[in-house]
């Protein structure tokens, strides 16, 4: 009972704040008008999404921009934190490795609003890179506001900022590997690559897949506010995505419900995705998320 009742305040929050707004999803279906209830606004079916897939090419352009951003991210921000991971643990000194540790860590509790403006002061037009390059007498370069660089300026000030954090979960699990295994394989003649490749890796295998497809679920939100905060300069074309596109379209355009209906997509792709992932984790003799 005691247990229950630590867990109660956790529960109620949950449903309040996550699962009771998922009712509002029904003005996806309606032509909601925010001086009218949702039941007193009249049914249109499916056409708010009939007009997301026939007739905006902003919602395809910001649907495309969200693909792109997600096939990035999965393929270069996620094993990141691995191989930090990997790198911490093979260093001898417990002292150089907390101080890395709480150095990887510190930029996590930094927000959006701070980070970018970090990354502005350093690689803007008048940034500290561009005024070393013009003391040295050296052509300056346009990083920050430029649209063709706006997913690489966004992936890697992902890595800078969560990297360090997603490393703690690996470390955790590496130190329950069994020792007397890489014992063992040094005894053998392993060397350090060997028994990383042999008996972390294989030992990291489950938490790699159950944290890539806890991933897939929220693949698709890729950072709404560090992207509003610099969508400014390099335009809607290169920096609108699916969460932006909702709020421009919702909350300043005033059009309800088709910005339901595409959060509502969102959402059950993210569900769909999760689902998938996990069927594959099962052929491939994993736990996943659930069992079977």
């Amino acid at each position: 009972m005691l247990l229950v009742a630590l867990g109660l305040p956790g529960g109620i929050a949950l449903i309040v704040f996550q699962y009771l707004p998922l009712l509002g999803n029904v003005i996806a279906f309606k032509d909601y008008q925010p001086y009218l209830s949702i039941s007193e606004s009249p049914w249109v079916g499916f056409s708010n999404f009939s007009f997301l897939w026939d007739g905006n090419p902003d919602f395809l352009n910001a649907l495309w921009n969200t693909v792109v951003l997600t096939l990035i991210q999965t393929v270069l921000v996620f094993p990141v934190p691995l191989v930090l991971a990997l790198v911490l643990n093979s260093l001898a000194g417990e002292r150089l490795k907390r101080t890395l540790q709480s150095i990887l860590y510190l930029p996590h509790f930094l927000s959006w609003v701070i980070v970018v403006a970090l990354f502005q002061q350093m690689l803007g037009n008048a940034g500290m890179l561009n005024t070393f390059l013009v003391q040295n007498d050296l052509p300056i370069v346009q990083i920050i506001g430029v649209p063709e660089l706006f997913k690489a300026l966004l992936t890697s000030q992902v890595i800078w900022k969560d990297a360090g954090w997603g490393t703690i979960i690996f470390l955790a699990a590496i130190s329950r590997v069994d020792q007397e295994q890489y014992e063992a394989a040094a005894v053998d003649g392993a060397g350090s690559w060997r028994r990383m490749w042999h008996i972390t890796l294989p030992a990291l295998r489950g938490l790699i897949i159950l944290l890539l497809i806890l991933r897939l679920g929220s693949s698709l939100s890729v950072g709404f506010e560090q992207i509003v905060l610099q969508q400014g300069p390099v335009g809607l074309q290169a920096s609108e995505v699916l969460d932006t596109w909702v709020y421009n379209n919702g909350i300043l355009g005033g059009a309800w419900g088709t910005s339901a209906a595409a959060g509502l997509i969102k959402g059950l792709v993210g569900v769909l995705l999760v689902i998938g992932a996990n069927k594959l984790a099962h052929a491939f003799g994993e736990r996943g998320v659930y069992e079977k």
